[in-house]
Formats: structure tokens, sequence, C-alpha cells
């Protein structure tokens, strides 16, 4: 059988290029790559369908055909579609009729079983590829405009201008048309269903209480990479590492999450700088990816992740803390996995201090190398860590967050054990590639039928309604 996983936004490379420096280069490009070499691994063959891009500054994705390994298998398809430059996935709305169309022209010859499909985005080609040809598919948010929209506080005042920035009339058109169409909705946790698929802007569509029309597939940790086993570590980040913290013994608490508004990295840096204990018992290190000295290097940044980390900056300067804030470049998953491992053997704490957080996938990288976790009660972790495994707390909330992080501090032993165990038990990407080939083999017994309403992408009046209900 033949599997496309449909990712006009997602730029995949064998080498992870980019990762996490730009917000079009997050965690679905891993879940993606890791869900299609293990369903590779069952003998499916599998095609990343993506975006080819011709720029000098993006030559990582020119060819037309790439592989991560000698295997073949998965594939990574790219599709000139939008003109040859580098788009940031707000801007490839327009383009993606064009992108569908490709796709069909370049399997003319050959037969598709499945089709699986990612963010808005990709549901919203799902839908048209269902439209002209009647394909099944199945649609995986990860995270849905709707809850973005409630998180930047958008209103009847400053709706049109946000909306021109992240085209919320075109994604939320495009969550619904994927919603409806899906043959499965693939979420990652069942609060996820309930909550997110039951905002007003979904509900009418969303059928969360159909058991057929859902299947919760956990995200899974690559236990190849991350892993408590000390001798696979990289000489280049632990040289990093060693230079900087200069022989201190104190565990440190870690943030890693990429810099973004959402990823709310300012709340633990305050709970930090406002908590006596927590600088007694620790120091504060941040992950970041291109640069080893912010306060020499921020320039670096784009403007957004300048916006987000001036404030920590000033933070760290107004409290004096200069000496117990520590700033590292790592620019691999092998180099992050390192970090993880290494700062583990110091009964160090990972955080996750997410406004939400649809699943959570890297407390569980974080967990597998040794770390204690805590992490926001918002979305997944509350699910994930249900079993006591990781500490929660109320990410708006400074001194829950103090007190969330001395626990998971104070009870190394006991916490980092056990999510370990909760891990290897629960999350690893064959466990979630076989949950997708359940999907594809239930999805191969159901007739397929062609979508006949005009497809608009269009929810601006629905937004609007939505706002003034909210006054």
């Amino acid at each position: 059988m033949r599997i496309l996983f449909l990712n006009p936004q997602g730029n995949f490379d064998k080498n992870d290029s980019h990762l996490t420096e730009h917000p079009d280069f997050g965690g679905q490009l891993i879940y993606v790559k890791e869900v299609s070499k293990e369903l590779a691994k069952m003998n499916v063959f599998v095609d990343i369908i993506t975006r080819k891009i011709v720029d000098p500054d993006w030559q990582e994705f020119a060819s037309s055909i790439d592989y991560y390994d000698e295997s073949r298998n998965p594939r990574i398809v790219r599709v000139p579609f939008g003109g040859e430059g580098f788009l940031n996935k707000e801007k490839l709305w327009p383009y993606l009729e064009e992108y569908v169309n490709k796709i069909i022209e370049l399997y003319k010859k050959d037969e598709i079983t499945f089709v699986t499909c990612h963010y808005g985005d990709g549901g919203y080609s799902g839908v048209l590829l269902k439209s002209k040809t009647g394909l099944n598919f199945s649609f995986t948010g990860h995270s849905l405009g709707a809850q973005k929209l409630d998180k930047l506080n958008v209103n009847l005042n400053n709706f049109e201008d946000i909306d021109r920035e992240y085209h919320f009339s075109q994604r939320i058109s495009a969550e619904r048309l994927s919603i409806k169409y899906a043959s499965k909705i693939i979420v990652s946790t069942s609060m996820e269903r309930f909550e997110q698929y039951s905002h007003p802007l979904y509900k009418d569509i969303s059928e969360v209480e159909n058991e057929n029309k859902y299947k919760v597939i956990p995200p899974g940790v690559n236990t190849e990479i991350f892993n408590d086993n000390l001798n696979e570590l990289d000489e280049e980040t632990l040289t990093q590492i060693e230079i900087k913290i200069n022989g201190l013994k104190k565990p440190f608490i870690i943030l890693s999450s990429r810099l973004d508004e959402k990823k709310n990295h300012i709340m633990v840096v305050k709970a930090y700088s406002q908590s006596k204990e927590l600088q007694d018992k620790a120091n504060l290190a941040i992950f970041l990816r291109g640069i080893a000295d912010p306060f020499k290097e921020i320039e670096n940044l784009s403007i957004k992740e300048k916006n987000i980390l001036e404030p920590i900056l000033t933070e760290v300067e107004k409290a004096k803390i200069k000496d117990k804030v520590f700033f590292f470049d790592l620019r691999s998953q092998k180099a992050l996995a390192t970090a993880y491992k290494y700062f583990s053997r110091m009964n160090s704490v990972f955080v996750l201090p997410s406004f939400y957080e649809p699943f959570g996938l890297a407390p569980i990288e974080a967990g597998a190398c040794g770390l204690s976790v805590v992490a926001t009660k918002n979305g997944g972790p509350s699910e994930i860590f249900a079993d006591g495994s990781g500490n929660l707390f109320d990410p708006f909330n400074t001194e829950d967050i103090a007190n969330a992080i001395i626990e998971g501090l104070n009870n190394f032993d006991y916490y980092s054990k056990k999510v370990k165990k909760r891990v290897l038990n629960n999350y690893t990407w064959k466990n979630t590639a076989k949950g997708y080939l359940e999907v594809i083999e239930e999805a191969i017994k159901t007739p397929k039928f062609k979508v006949n309403e005009s497809i608009k992408l269009d929810a601006k009046d629905l937004i609007l309604n939505y706002l003034k209900s909210k006054l």
C-alpha cells in the first residue's frame, strides 16, 4: 500500500535543517518523520508530500526527491507550487489547489491507498484531493486555529489586523472542512478531542461524541536518540556545556522550547527571579538555536524572537541573576538529547510552561533522558502525567510554577524513574505508527465519495459572530 502524508507547510529534509529555528519548523516535522519511518518498517510505502523551494537561503529543499536513509522509504517528495522562493505557512493558502493538482498529476499512474493530512493547510489539501478523486483521508490537526485566536485575545477591534497576519479566516475554514470530510480525526489525547474540537467555532460539525470519528493516538519518543544511555553523547555539546557551567554542581531548571509567545518562557524566568529558594536550589538553563550569548547576539534573531527574548534578558538583569542563568546553542536532536542526559546526572528538572499544549512531546523526550518533568496543566500534559509521573502547574501563576519545580527538584529520583517508565510503556513512535495503520486499514474498507459542495476558504463571518457573542 502507498500512503501520502500531506504537509504543504512542512519543509522536510534528512538533516532536519532549521528545526525549531522558525515557526514553520516545529514538532510536526518530527512527528511526521517518525510516524512515516515506523510505518515504512511495517512494509507500508510512505511519501511525505511537501513544497519544493528554489531559494539560495533555503537550499536544503530544492531537489524533487529526498530520503532519510538508504532504505528510500519514506520518500520526501517536493512539489513545486506558489513560485520558487520560501513562503511562510500563512502565505500558502492561495496556492494549495495548485499543490493538489500537481499531486494528482504526479500520481496519475500510481495507486494511492490513503492520505493522512496534517495541520489546517494539509487538511484542506486532503479535502481538495477528495473533491477531485474521492480518496479518503485522516486529519491530524496538531493544534487548531480557534485556540490560538483565543490566546491572542482577538476581538472585534483588532480582528482585521490580526487576520491579515495569521489568516484565521482561511485557517479556521480549512479546519472545519477537514473535520467534516475526514474519515478519521486523529488526536493525541482525549482532552484534545473534547476540548479543542468542542470549541464554538467547530462544535456544529465536529461530532465529538461520535466514537467512530476520532482515534486517540499519542505521539512518541525516538528512543534511539532520547534515552538515558550516557555512552551516546555528542562531544561538541558536552564541551559547550562544560565550558559554560565551569564546574557548577547545582541542578539546573531546563527550558528548551522554541522562542514562541505561547511557550511562555517569561513566566518561568519570573518565577525563578522571584524565588530565593529556587535560586539556592538550582541554576536556570535556556536552550536556544543559532545563538550562544543572546546578550551579545540578539540582533541575529527574527523580530518575533527578539520580542520574546528581550523581556527575558531584562528580567534577568533587573533581578541581578546573570550568574545563575545560562544559555546554550543546541542545533540538533542529538545535541538536545546529550544536554538532557548531562543535566539529568545533576538531578535537573525540565519545564514546559506553555499557555496551552495540545500534547507535549518535549517533556516526554526529556523524561526519557532521565530528567524530572514539570509542565503546564493546560492541555495534553494533564493526561500524559495523570499517573503522577510529572508535576503540573498553572502557567499564569509564578508561585505555582516555583512550587512545582521545587517539588521536582526535591524528589528527583522518584519522578525521574517514574517518568522514564511512563514513556517506555506508553509513548513510542512504534505505538503511534500502529495506531495510524489501524486507521488506514479501517479506511480501506470505507466507500470513497467525492465532496460535492463548493469549497470556499472564508470563515470571517463565523469568527466575527463568535467574537460578538463574547461581548
